[in-house]
């Protein structure tokens, strides 16, 4: 296979532990990878399903907004021992786009054994100054996962006004500051990322600063908050777990690794709700084995998710606030 890129993707073990159950014993399978990135998850995923003598995927699906990344992966996935469709477009459109992918295979919804989606900013974006994802290096203020599209942060910071960013950064950064630091941003209407940063630094409180430490950056929650509003993350991770678990077939499996307590929250509830058998009313008598069950399951190896080891937060510093969740559909 191709050599793989520098970006490490997060809890791979645990991804391969999650879907491999949904290969075994299918033909056709197909794997959707809702945010392929740069192939990582799916290189591995397949090389341990040949380490696991389990059949290898007929068919294996990508979606990926940024097109820098989907041309690494179409590298890093070009010797792939299976058929790999990778497309430029936002997992939110991942329904639309897949029956004639199926149909044109002669394959179906009974195919679907998995989907996989990684919610993070892949290392391609925050290493690269130019997409302003990061205060790490000084570019300007863009933010997009998608740049051909839609207002950049910069282009938001440019006119928004205290109120309304006050409540971004409360309701996506989760950020205590919220309305302190919105009035220092609006006043100063930065441009840059090392503008932004400083300007979120000089405006927190001491003792705010000194409760975050000395790991965490002051401007941690505003870069995540302003991405999450510039890229509707929050929306498009609702109509994802809207969408994925009524594609997978019987047996099929939905991954999800969140980075955040905002979309954890989201992933989490939904999969509680889909995994909930359907109400009964109490004057309905029923008998024990006529009582509905739920569609969906959370494998019991799953119910508080999976978070990385210490080998590999040691190696990877980024996966410290990766979680990933699974949801079967019932065989």
């Amino acid at each position: 296979m191709a050599e793989r890129s520098e970006h490490v993707p997060v809890l791979v073990r645990e991804v391969c532990r999650a879907l491999i159950p949904a290969l075994a014993g299918s033909t056709s399978a197909v794997v959707i990878d809702a945010t392929v990135g740069l192939g990582g998850h799916m290189l591995a995923l397949l090389e341990a399903a040949a380490q696991a003598s389990v059949a290898q995927p007929r068919l294996v699906i990508g979606f990926d907004q940024d097109p820098d990344a989907l041309a690494q992966a179409r590298r890093n996935l070009a010797q792939a021992p299976c058929e790999v469709v990778l497309i430029g477009a936002n997992f939110s459109r991942m329904a639309e786009l897949l029956a004639p992918l199926l149909a044109e295979r002669e394959l179906g919804p009974a195919d679907v054994v998995g989907v996989l989606a990684d919610l993070g900013v892949s290392s391609l974006q925050l290493d690269r100054g130019e997409r302003g994802f990061s205060w790490r290096t000084d570019a300007p203020l863009d933010m997009r996962m998608d740049t051909g599209s839609g207002e950049s942060a910069g282009e938001l910071l440019a006119h928004v006004d205290v109120g309304t960013l006050t409540r971004i950064l409360r309701q996506l950064g989760e950020e205590p500051e919220a309305s302190r630091i919105a009035a220092a941003i609006v006043r100063a209407r930065p441009t840059t990322t090392f503008g932004l940063a400083e300007v979120v630094a000089q405006a927190m409180s001491a003792p705010a600063r000194r409760k975050l430490g000395l790991r965490i950056h002051p401007a941690t929650r505003t870069f995540q908050a302003l991405r999450i509003h510039v890229n509707d993350e929050l929306g498009v991770l609702d109509r994802l777990l809207e969408q994925a678990p009524a594609l997978v077939a019987r047996g099929g499996r939905v991954a999800i690794i969140s980075f955040h307590s905002l979309e954890d929250r989201r992933v989490k509830q939904r999969f509680a709700a889909l995994a909930s058998p359907p109400h009964v009313p109490a004057h309905v008598p029923m008998r024990a084995g006529e009582l509905p069950v739920a569609d969906y399951v959370i494998p019991s190896e799953w119910k508080g998710g999976a978070t990385a080891q210490p080998d590999e937060l040691t190696r990877n510093p980024r996966s410290r606030s990766a979680r990933l969740r699974v949801l079967e559909r019932r065989p």
